[in-house]
């Protein structure tokens, strides 16, 4: 759903892209400091109890996963190695947001199934992702379902900033058990889909 954004959003740090070249940063570079960025702002402000902040940390570093793709694309380099970083670094962004929640509801936010709700969104995502790469690995593909990575980080971080904000924690517990079960669903997609054209592709005589 929020891909259709993306072009719009690449548009908007073109020029800080552009200066980046100029400066001699690489891609790779924007991809580690973005995901530390995203890392800190999870895990430090998060079970702090600082919300709000949080999110505008992460929101912030977030889009350097636009910078650094149109980074790659303008100079000539994008690179398997340079796709498989920045795979690689989203799933360890996104444990870090979902972590983060769970360690603050285990804590301050007092809340211990929802952690555990966190937790098993967490662990759905990563299947998501998976399901996807292994499907690609074995010539198959599984881009189905109903909750994108995209469409799940941007809404924890809304929902978690309002809650932040204006002290609603229904926002959270919402948007956590609707991810966990949207995740959930979503992988049950994407195994189904795959197990159709696994049984669709032509055997092999014998």
């Amino acid at each position: 759903m929020l891909e259709r954004f993306r072009m719009f959003w690449t548009g908007v740090f073109k020029p800080i892209a552009h200066l980046l070249i100029r400066l001699g940063v690489s891609p790779d570079a924007v991809t580690f400091v973005g995901t530390l960025g995203v890392v800190a702002g999870a895990l430090v402000c998060f079970p702090q109890g600082w919300l709000w902040q949080g999110c505008v940390v992460i929101a912030v570093f977030v889009f350097s996963d636009l910078v650094d793709g149109y980074m790659a694309r303008t100079i000539g380099a994008p690179s398997r190695w340079g796709a498989f970083l920045d795979s690689t670094m989203d799933r360890l962004g996104d444990a870090a947001v979902f972590g983060g929640l769970a360690v603050w509801l285990v804590g301050g936010g007092d809340d211990t199934l929802l952690a555990y709700v966190a937790l098993w969104a967490l662990v759905m995502g990563s299947v998501t992702s998976y399901t996807r790469a292994r499907a690609e690995s074995l010539g198959m593909h599984a881009k189905v379902g109903i909750a994108e990575r995209s469409d799940r980080l941007v809404a924890v971080l809304a929902m978690t900033g309002l809650d932040g904000i204006f002290g609603l924690p229904i926002l959270l517990t919402i948007v956590l058990w609707v991810l966990a079960v949207a995740s959930t669903i979503t992988v049950g997609q994407r195994m189904l889909s795959v197990h159709q054209q696994a049984v669709a592709e032509p055997r092999l005589p014998s």
